[in-house]
């Protein structure tokens, strides 16, 4: 590993094969390699995140859900392998239920915008939900762990409500909110209601 770290351009994959972990070459358009870009996109977005201003627990936690996704990713990359732990789950449900409960009940859709930072986690949502489905696809057709499958699911839901927490941060001391989505059917009196994240 420390020869790889340290010779960054190697030409090994330049036939359009990686390897993987356990020494393995495989396609780099197979789905774990596919898994494996959608989980390090998705932490390097949480980096240009980290950019931003915010609460210092949103830090906190944004940095360790990093290492987290390096563990994940560590695990794809070697099959059969187990890095990411069932307790980082619990963790994030745990995150969740703390900066969900201080948020007003969703009353109707919201966009994907407001701050920027609020916006940075809603791509962070997104992409979490795009690695999923690659874990997902990957699941089909190789046995995997539940766990790295779990984490995703569940922090892209973390996602959507740090990106309402980051809504309602200001430094100048004032109260943001969500941008709402302007529902003609809600504007007649329908009866649509909010999705779940």
């Amino acid at each position: 590993m420390g020869n790889r770290l340290t010779q960054i351009a190697t030409r090994t994959g330049d036939a359009g094969t990686t390897g993987l972990g356990n020494n393995q070459r495989v396609s780099k358009n197979s789905l774990r390699v596919h898994a494996m870009g959608d989980v390090d996109e998705l932490n390097s977005h949480i980096g240009v995140l980290l950019c931003e201003d915010m609460p210092l627990p949103v830090r906190e936690l944004l940095v360790e859900i990093q290492h987290q996704l390096f563990n994940l990713g560590g695990e794809l990359s070697i099959p059969g392998f187990e890095l990411l732990k069932a307790e980082a789950v619990l963790a994030l449900d745990e995150a969740l239920a703390t900066f969900n409960e201080p948020l007003p009940r969703l009353q109707e859709f919201i966009l994907p915008a407001g701050t920027r930072a609020a916006s940075l986690a809603h791509v962070c949502r997104t992409v979490a939900r795009r690695a999923e489905r690659q874990v997902v696809a990957l699941g089909n057709e190789e046995s995997l762990n539940d766990t790295p499958r779990q984490y995703l699911n569940r922090l892209s839901d973390l996602m959507f409500v740090l990106a309402r927490t980051l809504n309602r941060h200001r430094t100048d001391g004032s109260m943001g909110d969500d941008v709402y989505w302007k529902s003609q059917r809600m504007a007649a009196g329908g009866a649509d209601e909010p999705a779940a994240p």
